[in-house]
């Protein structure tokens, strides 16, 4: 028991930044992956049910904390949420398994010969690896309905590209640095595409809106391979 204690209180320490008077962003320190997602998961069910906490939202490896009121002292509150943060064990958020047919290759493509230069895989082997990744649902954000997954093998990882397409079509399926999406909004965007999938990931007028949530996961299947 000493020895865990140790060993929690000489970890790097939660990231912390104003957000206004009354909020503030906790990122975890390290890596993009599931154990800081998870724990940040802990985090924010932990925070929800406190008297002083408004609202959380959460995002990719991070949690935006908004207080009910101005704190007369932020030390006391940052010194309260890295403590928190010290103490959280990680837990899983049990959703859905959502299954996202795409056709890779073809017209939409336009980045795959980008991905297989910069990967050194054949068109295949990048479609391969694509669709027998397990994703799990991170946050949604930046665009209504826009997932940022967690499971992309790390030989597909593809930086941005540094001239974003301007026009690139909802339902596009992408990648971008160690992450894979499917764009929800036609428009610019500067992750390399690598195929379609025709479905609706946000719809005002269903319930609820989004088609994916944190904790789900989520499988690509190839409905069509256009190589």
């Amino acid at each position: 028991m000493r020895e865990v204690s140790r060993q929690i209180t000489h970890e790097p320490p939660l990231l912390l930044s104003t957000m206004g008077c009354r909020a503030w962003l906790a990122q975890a320190p390290g890596a993009f992956d599931l154990g800081n997602q998870r724990r940040i998961w802990a985090l924010a069910a932990t925070l929800k049910g406190d008297p002083r906490v408004e609202k959380t939202i959460l995002g990719v490896t991070n949690v935006l904390v908004i207080l009910r009121e101005i704190p007369s002292d932020e030390r006391v509150i940052t010194d309260w949420l890295k403590q928190l943060w010290h103490t959280a064990l990680a837990i899983p958020i049990t959703g859905r398994e959502v299954v996202i047919p795409v056709t890779y290759g073809g017209e939409w493509a336009t980045d795959l010969d980008a991905v297989c230069r910069h990967t050194g895989l054949s068109a295949r082997e990048v479609v391969r690896r694509h669709y027998e990744g397990h994703y799990t649902v991170c946050a949604v954000g930046s665009a209504p309905g826009f997932g940022y997954l967690h499971g992309l093998d790390p030989a597909l990882a593809t930086p941005r590209k540094t001239v974003p397409s301007l026009n690139m079509l909802k339902g596009t399926v992408t990648i971008g640095g160690p992450q894979t999406g499917v764009s929800v909004l036609t428009g610019p965007n500067g992750w390399n595409a690598i195929g379609f999938a025709d479905i609706e990931f946000f719809d005002p007028h269903r319930s609820p809106p989004a088609l994916i949530a944190p904790g789900d996961t989520l499988r690509f299947v190839p409905e069509k391979i256009e190589l």
